[in-house]
Parts: structure tokens; sequence; C-alpha cells
């Protein structure tokens, strides 16, 4: 089944089809293996379409005056303003040594100072480093030790959490805020050094090149500590870029309500860069005023968690509701009925299958009717689902997504300092994404679950073992396990099931007031629930599906509801 033109281009004119599109809608049909790879063109492109450094400098010779974004505030940034700030954050940066492929990490929120230190570090060559804001404690320590970063940037009101954890190789934090003050052991500079950097940028040693490392991204640990995911320029241009989503173009604005110290905030600004398009920058999304949103800022394009969309779709409907610039919508996972989503608010609705480590190799096609389908496998890539040994699962069983691209460094090149998880992840020349799912006979994938123990809330990632690590640091836990349970919205939500250690056991909520000053909040367990013994295999590992399927019990304390 082929994808229909009107289809991909939307709200666009039928008649203006570009050869991208027409290429895209002709991808859908199933091929085999060989067939896709024979048409798939893995040559590596020019670096002045790849890399940032050289990319801006294209976007200011060939339309300095053209707006790349737009911010809540009223405020833009021309292509010319974007180089300005980039350049006066990257001489900030080498006034404090930083060099080509330096690691410098980031631990701000979402917003425009993560931008410009971002840009600034890429624009120098060196490698972004971006940390949660919500991280503290262990999760902070491990984050910073593992990066051989030697400068952070820090917002002032996330100092104190510096404070209180071991700081490794750290020896410069630059400090942005209001009148906040470090007095810790690295030596200290005011953000201003980023805005008003001088002197001549020195030559670099050497050409930036698009398999170079862009950045590390931090993705929560399942069997261990969280893992950081090397990314380069080309890992980047190839998840969001042309060739994944050429329904999106120069015209396009995208809005950005993703934060750019996860992958996907920061990918789809670059790739908005890549495309000569714009981007509208919020830094904190509103289901309430989403649609008043885009209107106010020009948005055509949005990527939302299905959680968002949940809250988005639970709005009372208004007349004007598709009266918007809106033109595409990206929603992961799917909701139940994609196609009343794009009705209702006017425009053409996908879903994919991704994650930071790959480069959505399955996308589905405009307005998917199948139910629950995430896509097909799009030209470049090659994707099976395969069963503990790899060896390929009957169509319709359920095995576990592995995936490999045409063209060299189109995804994640490792775990940096993680051999053994690398080769774990690798093995076989595939990469094993430890997520479950099926296929149907017409090439649609289905996301089952996951295989790895994580749960999924909000759109973040939740290591159970290192959660679990903090909830028996409690000296009244003898045992403790985290399990998903679903979630009225979407996703799912936490539940701690604990064993206490007789009398010293403490009560839910004070378990609640334990872990809030160690863990990030979006960590934090909804519910809580205390027995006697876990569950247990022979082997001594708890068998969490038995705590799954016994979910929410007449025993369970919910947060939510006690406050």
């Amino acid at each position: 089944m082929s994808l229909g033109i009107d289809a991909v281009v939307g709200k666009r004119d039928a008649g203006a089809h570009d050869e991208q599109a027409v290429r895209f809608a002709s991808d859908f049909p199933v091929t085999s293996m060989s067939e896709r790879r024979s048409t798939s063109d893995h040559r590596i492109p020019d670096r002045e379409d790849v890399v940032f450094r050289y990319l801006i400098e294209r976007r200011v010779r060939d339309a300095p005056d053209q707006v790349f974004a737009v911010f809540e505030d009223g405020s833009s940034w021309t292509h010319q303003e974007l180089l300005d700030a980039t350049l006066a954050a990257a001489r900030g940066f080498q006034q404090l040594g930083v060099r080509q492929g330096d690691h410098v990490a980031s631990f701000l929120p979402h917003g425009t100072d993560a931008l410009r230190v971002w840009f600034g570090l890429n624009y120098l060559g060196a490698v972004y480093v971006p940390i949660n804001p919500s991280y503290r404690g262990n999760l902070l320590a491990h984050v910073i030790a593992n990066s051989d970063a030697s400068v952070i940037v820090a917002s002032d009101e996330l100092l104190d959490r510096l404070k209180e954890v071991d700081l490794a190789d750290l020896r410069d934090v630059v400090t942005l805020g209001q009148g906040s003050t470090w007095d810790g052991s690295l030596v200290s500079h005011p953000g201003s050094i980023l805005e008003q950097g001088t002197g001549d940028l020195q030559a670099l040693d050497r050409a930036i090149e698009p398999w170079d490392t862009q950045a590390i991204w931090y993705t929560s640990g399942t069997t261990g500590p969280s893992k950081g995911v090397l990314s380069s320029y080309l890992h980047a241009y190839s998840m969001f870029g042309r060739e994944a989503m050429p329904f999106i173009d120069e015209t396009d604005r995208y809005m950005i309500n993703m934060p750019v110290f996860h992958m996907g905030g920061a990918g789809l600004t670059y790739s908005m860069l890549v495309r000569g398009g714009s981007v509208a920058f919020l830094e904190r999304f509103s289901a309430t005023g989403f649609i008043d949103q885009t209107r106010e800022m020009g948005a055509t394009v949005v990527f939302l968690l299905g959680v968002m969309a949940s809250f988005v779709e639970s709005q009372p409907p208004r007349p004007d509701d598709s009266d918007n610039p809106l033109r595409t919508v990206f929603i992961i996972p799917v909701l139940d009925d994609m196609e009343r989503f794009g009705k209702r608010f006017g425009c053409d609705v996908y879903s994919i299958f991704n994650m930071t480590e790959i480069a959505t190799p399955i996308v589905t096609e405009a307005n998917p009717r199948v139910p629950g389908t995430c896509g097909r496998v799009r030209d470049g890539f090659d994707v099976r689902l395969v069963d503990e040994n790899d060896c390929e699962v009957p169509l319709g069983e359920v095995g576990e997504f592995v995936v490999r691209a045409d063209r060299p460094f189109a995804m994640n090149h490792g775990y940096y300092k993680m051999p053994e998880a690398t080769a774990r992840a690798w093995r076989n020349g595939w990469f094993h994404t430890g997520d479950a799912g099926r296929r149907d006979a017409d090439g649609n994938f289905f996301f089952v679950d996951r295989i790895k123990d994580v749960v999924r809330r909000r759109g973040e990632n939740i290591s159970s073992l290192e959660l679990e690590i903090e909830l028996t640091a409690h000296a009244g836990i003898a045992a403790a396990a985290i399990v998903g349970v679903p979630s009225q919205y979407a996703e799912e939500e936490v539940l701690a099931v604990c064993v206490g250690a007789g009398t010293a056991a403490p009560s839910a909520p004070e378990l609640i007031d334990f872990l809030a000053a160690r863990v990030a909040d979006f960590m934090i367990p909804r519910y809580v629930r205390f027995v006697d013994e876990l569950p247990m295999t022979p082997t001594e590992k708890v068998r969490k599906v038995i705590l799954r399927d016994e979910g929410i019990t007449v025993d369970t304390w919910d947060r939510e509801a006690a406050t």
C-alpha cells in the first residue's frame, strides 16, 4: 500500500509536491531487505550539510536575516543573531580553556541559555554533555564522573546539588542566574563570560567531521548506571533530517516543547537548521494553551508524547480547534484514534519507532488507520524482530527490535566508557533496542513492551534498578521492587513494592520525603505498597511479572490521592 501524495503534503497546496515527498510515498510499499538496500543512499553528506559550525555559517551566507527561532516573549533570532550568540559563547568557552574534542557539561533547565551553551560548544568542535536538571545525588555524581567533563555550566538554583556530590574531574563552573554564588571547590565564572566572550577564536586542530561526536546523551540504565550515548552529527542528521521525515521542509516551523537536554528537543532544533526552516521555542508545554501557542508562534509541526496528546485531546472542544497553522503532528506512542486527533485539529498525524540510540528507522504513513502501528521500515534501515539467540521470530510473533543502518554513524557509536554495554547492545552487527514488538504480513510494526526493566513515565525513562538502590538506602527498607502500572493518561505510573525492616520501616509519606532529596522528581513513585516478602524465582530474582499483574491493590498507598 502506497502513501498518497495528498496525505504527505497535508495542508500544503496538493499541487506543490516536492521530489522528496514523492520519493517518500514510494518508500512504503512492502519490499525485501535486499530491495530496500539496493535503493538506499548511504553516502555521507558534505560537512556544511551536517556539521553545526559549517551549517550555521552557510545559513548566514545564504540568508542572514531569515528568522530561525521565535520565543514565547516575542523575541527571535535570525541566522545572523544565532551565529552572534554562538560565537560569543564559543569565545567564552575558549577563555576557559575548552578546546576541540573536550567534554563540557550543561546543567541547565530548558531555555535559551541551554541553546547558547550547546551551539557555542559545537562551534568549537567540543562535545555537549547535557545533564537532566532533575538529577541529584548518586545519579548526578555518576554522570559527572562518567562524562570526563572539566567544565560545567549550571543554573544558580542547581548549584546546591553540585555541592552535595563528588565533582570528579570538574575544575570550572559557569553560573547562570540572578545572584547565587559558588563557594565550593571549583573555580567560578559569571554567566556573562558566555555572552561577552572576547578575543579571536583559535583555529581548529582539524576540520570537524560528520562522524565526530556532537553530544553525549545520558539515558537511564536498567542493569547498571545510566549510560552515555555517543552521538555524532551524522546521527542527529539521520534521526530527524530530510530522509527520516521528508514531508517536513524549509517552509515549516517546528514547535520545540521537548527540552534540549534530551535528544528529542535538541535533535528537532538541529533538524530545522539542516532544512533551512525555523523553530518555535517553548520553555514549558501547556495542554490548555497548546493551540493558542501554535497560532501565536506560527508553528506548523509539533512532536507530542502520548501523554501530552492525551492532555490536549481532553480539553473541551472549541469550534475553532482546526483554525491553526499546524500541518503535521507526531504522536509517540500512538493514541487509540490518531485520525480523530488529526481531524479535530486539521493536521496530518504520524507516529514513529525510535529511541536515543537509533535514528527513526520506522515511520507511519499520514493518519495511520492500522490500529496501534508504529509504522514501516524506511529506506536506509533494516529492522528485525529476534529471539534471545538473535534468530528472527516468525511473522506475527513477539521479538526484540534490532536495527542496523546502511550509512556509517547514522546511529549511536557506543556508550561512553562502557565497552561491555556497547558490545552487548551491538552484538552480531545489529543494535539491540531492548524493546519488544511484532510485525504483520503487510509490513506494519507494532511496539509491544520493553524487554529491559524500565518504567516510562510522562516522557522519562526511569531505571528501576537505580530507584530500587535509592529505596534500599533507607535503613527501614529491607528490599524493594519498582514496576510500572497503567496511567489514566498514557504510559505508566511508578509503583514501589517494599519490604520493611521491622520497626524501622517508614510510612509511605516518610519514604516519599526520603526519596525527594535523592532522586529526580519524575522518578518519585506515585504508589507505595508494603509486603512481607517479594515474589522470587529459584535464582533469587524478583518476579516482577507478578507485581505488575497484581497492580494497584487495596493496601496500596496513592501519593496523588493523599495530597
